[in-house]
């Protein structure tokens, strides 16, 4: 099996969605640094690119709900976690993210 060179090879197939999670804030506003165990888990990511749509029973193309550099909420659990060097990035179903997050 070959390792991933680069995520941007990997295209997601029928209603799947990679994400890569938000980094959660390494220091406050005020500066201060902190440890990583007071760091949350941030529950956002961000679309790096979503598959053509799954198909209803008719065959046709149900449209996906989220593009490509989309902010969304994802579950705390669950996913399928990939990890191309020493980044981290997830695929999710369509159906499986929470909220799309509107700027």
């Amino acid at each position: 099996m070959s390792a991933l060179k680069s995520i941007k090879s990997l295209v997601p197939l029928l209603d799947r969605v990679l994400v890569q999670r938000v980094k959660a804030e390494t220091k406050t506003a005020g500066g201060i640094f902190l440890p990583e165990s007071s760091q949350k888990e941030m529950n956002e990511a961000r679309v790096l690119a979503v598959g053509p749509g799954g198909l209803d029973r008719d065959g046709k193309r149900i449209a996906m709900s989220v593009t490509s550099g989309d902010r969304v909420l994802i579950p705390q659990f669950g996913g399928s976690p990939l990890k191309v060097g020493e980044e981290e990035f997830t695929l999710f179903r369509d159906h499986e993210l929470l909220a799309k997050i509107n700027e």
